[in-house]
């Protein structure tokens, strides 16, 4: 298993983005600037956040996005140091 810290792989990150493919454009445009931002940077611990929030329904996911719920209210399982660390970087302007 890759290091937290480590860069994730070009397969890895494909299936990723396949991932998070959502059904709210709201959603997909928050994540799209996510990928545009951060996929050459992007850790093998931030996509696991990334990960776990792709489970959460599209309406919880954007009430995240737009800080309208916290991670607790959503969730009491995400809020953990990867899943907060993810938000924060999908809620930083362009």
């Amino acid at each position: 298993m890759a290091p937290a810290d480590e860069l994730i792989d070009e397969r890895s990150l494909s299936k990723l983005k396949w991932r998070c493919r959502r059904g709210l454009l709201e959603n997909d445009i928050f994540i799209e600037r996510f990928f545009q931002r951060f996929e050459p940077v992007l850790t093998v611990k931030q996509s696991q956040g990334l990960i776990a929030l792709m489970d959460l329904s599209d309406p919880d996911l954007l009430d995240l996005h737009l800080a309208r719920k916290t991670l607790a209210q959503v969730d009491i399982n995400l809020d953990r140091d990867d899943v907060r660390e993810v938000l924060i970087m999908l809620r930083q302007p362009r």
